[in-house]
């Protein structure tokens, strides 16, 4: 009796065999699959939102997420961290009709799970509950939006967790590595720069989110994820109740700003204390809806995204042994242009000379074209896990509403329709072109952090240094202080600015 397992035919006991004798002379079926539409499911409800509606009658489940239009460039100067408390206690900090515990209390009973944050850009509100309690699971809801109660004992509890982590900012290398990227990628002045600090969290009172969550939260500038175990008539209904007879008026959101300024090109080091050294290359980057977004993700994938078959990985790891990951970013940004960024860990002594072989593939994408077998891995590894977008319902209505709260199916409805085609259109040429275009080595903004003596040293086996990769574009950055989010001087706390490097 013969039997098909992911696309290869067996035979019989007795027969010959069609199984090939190598992996690559499988063959397999063409994978037959179309995406979702989003037409389908999106629905403008007369309350305010748009709502995408998706049912799923497998398990009996609801989930539920309201996406605001509210974030931390929103929050004034000198009140850094009011968006994240604010968020963070909608859900927790009690409602008009319970107070914090007697909520946390029902929600259990209920095996239901009620989450809210805000972040940079927006915020949310999240529910997943039995349908059975999907009624009373609405009206909870429609108080968290409504009418949070931010008890006061709850702030000063968040206050307290928000300053212990504040504490904890310089323990982390990667801690570092991240804060220092963001400040080279959009400038110390940039909102999305602004930290909160003991001083900022000290003079958020309970009316400070009170008025956040008035000025902002209103139905006009929400967007619903809806999914589950529900009839779509009906669940259409709920929702106009949910969001009918607002009890306040909002603002409207300004545009969120862009006036990034990407740092001088040059090497930046901060010295700090751990066995090995965390390494972040940068240049400026696209925004998604660039024309040149399709070409540059496959490019970065052959680059440095792509694991084990990407160029950089194969160097820095595989040839060299010198770092256990080392990849390359480049994402489209939304609302302004993110940052392509490279990165590593290595040894002290080794971190020039694995910077310089990501810079050195870096020229090589750029002068000659890549392989035919690079461009075909890369474009089937976005082809091939392209159905997991839409693998589960939930992901389904979240993916469809993330686009229309970021102006994605606006702008481009058929998005994920041409996706594949627009993926598959990549040619060598055009991957060799925006290399050109986007990766200029002279122009790399490379942090590093790290034992400055061992690092500065460099390898016994490799000419290279960090300062001649610097080419007298060196500038030691101090460590900032963690709960002023100043830099410091070693040892004394002194204020100080950014040094040039001198040889040592």
């Amino acid at each position: 009796m013969g039997a098909v397992l992911t696309g290869v035919r067996f035979r019989a006991a007795g027969q010959s065999s069609s199984i090939p004798d190598r992996p690559e002379k499988l063959s397999f079926p063409p994978l037959v699959y179309e995406p979702p539409s989003p037409k389908d499911y999106r629905v403008e409800l007369k309350s305010g939102p748009v709502a995408y509606v998706v049912p799923d009658r497998e398990l009996p489940l609801v989930n539920l997420v309201v996406y605001v239009r509210a974030g931390g460039y929103l929050v004034p100067v000198g009140k850094e961290g009011l968006a994240e408390l604010t968020g963070y206690l909608l859900a927790r900090g009690g409602i008009q009709s319970k107070t914090a515990e007697e909520l946390e209390e029902r929600l259990a009973f209920l095996a239901a799970n009620l989450n809210s944050g805000i972040g940079d850009t927006q915020g949310s509100v999240s529910l997943n509950m039995l349908s059975k309690d999907l009624d009373e699971g609405l009206s909870i809801v429609r108080e968290v939006l409504t009418v949070p109660r931010f008890q006061e004992d709850k702030i000063a509890l968040r206050k307290q967790q928000m300053l212990q982590e504040m504490k904890q900012r310089n323990d982390d290398s990667s801690d570092i590595e991240a804060r220092e990227r963001e400040f080279l990628s959009f400038g110390e002045k940039f909102w999305a720069c602004r930290y909160s600090t003991a001083a900022s969290l000290d003079a958020i009172r309970r009316d400070d989110l009170i008025a956040f969550h008035k000025k902002w939260f209103h139905p006009d500038d929400f967007v619903v994820a809806a999914s589950g175990d529900f009839d779509r008539a009906e669940m259409i209904a709920r929702l106009e109740r949910l969001f009918s007879d607002w009890p306040f008026r909002s603002e409207k959101p300004p545009p969120i700003p862009t006036d990034a300024e990407f740092a001088r090109p040059g090497v930046y080091l901060v010295d700090k204390d751990v066995n090995q050294g965390r390494v972040s290359m940068l240049l400026p980057g696209i925004k998604r809806d660039d024309p040149d977004y399709f070409p540059v993700i496959v490019m970065n994938d052959i680059l440095g995204s792509g694991g084990f078959t990407s160029r950089i990985m194969n160097r820095v790891r595989s040839d060299e042994g010198l770092a256990y990951s080392a990849y390359s970013h480049f994402p489209g940004g939304v609302y302004y242009p993110l940052t392509f960024s490279a990165g590593f860990q290595s040894k002290s002594r080794t971190v020039a000379y694995a910077a310089s072989i990501v810079l050195e593939e870096m020229k090589k994408i750029a002068v000659a074209p890549v392989s035919d077998e690079e461009l075909n891995t890369a474009k089937k590894s976005f082809i091939d896990t392209f159905p997991r977008t839409f693998a589960t319902k939930a992901q389904v209505a979240n993916t469809f509403a993330q686009d229309e709260f970021t102006g994605r199916y606006g702008k481009d409805p058929d998005y994920w329709k041409e996706y594949r085609r627009r993926i598959e259109a990549v040619t060598k040429e055009d991957v060799e072109r925006v290399a050109k275009k986007y990766l200029h080595p002279e122009k790399v903004v490379l942090l590093v952090v790290g034992q400055k003596e061992e690092i500065l040293k460099g390898h016994p086996d490799h000419a290279v240094s960090l300062k001649s990769l610097a080419r007298d574009r060196f500038t030691e950055l101090p460590l900032r202080d963690p709960l002023t989010m100043q830099p410091m001087a070693k040892g004394i706390g002194e204020k100080v600015r950014a040094r040039p490097f001198h040889s040592p």
